[in-house]
């Protein structure tokens, strides 16, 4: 296999993964461990991964852009918007968050009579068509790599709308780390909303759990409901049935 090609083939198994160790890379590739050194460290100098103990894990600082994301675990980010959306009633006033998976609730939303606040600037477009849903943008800068509007300077304001149910993604959760996020112009605007929402529902398939990235911008306590793809492992059930959190597991079509 050519380097090039097997270069690119280590870094999407560890997207893929998240993390990976030296000797998970040898086998699956079938090379040296010379050369998965070599070639991690130049997906290290990159910035594309960082190394860790035994191995190496995504390198969460630097933002993996929207385009790629949304092509990632596409049919799983379909059901779990599906789940989520069939918690919404008309009248509701909800928060839309910027993600890949938040973006798929469009397509079951669109004949409800709500109104949306939100930061994801492809919902913003794809909701035009629809009258019935009156979107509120909450302004600011455009993060391009995540299609996001992101300003600190439109915290007041937001702090002021009075939220049913906010709809949020996350680059990672863990018990440890809570609810984490990739984007630090995004993660004040996510804290607001979590605070100032009656109820808050996270969206986030099996590939999610037990990864971190750069901020945390809630524990994840202060979620109410948890939507997935897949059931979680018993140290999360455990932790759902304690906190009182409903666990939703989306239907496999």
């Amino acid at each position: 296999m050519l380097k090039t090609k097997r270069i690119k083939q280590i870094q999407e198994y560890v997207f893929e993964h998240q993390t990976a160790s030296l000797d998970e890379l040898v086998n699956v590739f079938d090379v040296s461990k010379n050369t998965i050194r070599r070639d991690v460290q130049e997906l290290v100098e990159r910035g594309e991964l960082k190394k860790v103990y035994g191995g190496v894990a995504v390198n969460h600082t630097t933002l993996e852009p929207f385009n790629d994301r949304i092509t990632r675990h596409q049919q799983e980010k379909t059901l779990i918007a599906k789940a989520a959306a069939s918690y919404v009633e008309d009248g509701d006033i909800i928060f839309i968050d910027s993600g890949t998976t938040t973006l798929e609730m469009i397509e079951f939303l669109k004949n409800k009579q709500l109104t949306i606040i939100t930061n994801n600037f492809d919902f913003m477009i794809d909701s035009f068509p629809f009258p019935g849903l009156n979107v509120i943008s909450t302004g600011g800068m455009l993060e391009r790599k995540t299609k996001s509007f992101a300003s600190f300077k439109n915290i007041e304001l937001l702090k002021s709308y009075n939220i049913n149910k906010a709809f949020m993604a996350a680059t990672g959760i863990s018990i440890a780390n809570g609810v984490t996020n990739s984007s630090p112009l995004e993660s004040e605007i996510k804290q607001v909303v979590v605070e100032k929402s009656a109820e808050v529902f996270l969206l986030v398939d099996r590939h999610k759990f037990d990864k971190y990235a750069l901020m945390t911008y809630c524990s994840l306590d202060q979620i109410h409901y948890l939507v997935t793809d897949t059931m979680p492992d018993k140290t999360y059930q455990e932790y759902v049935r304690e906190h009182d959190i409903q666990l939703i597991i989306a239907d496999q079509e």
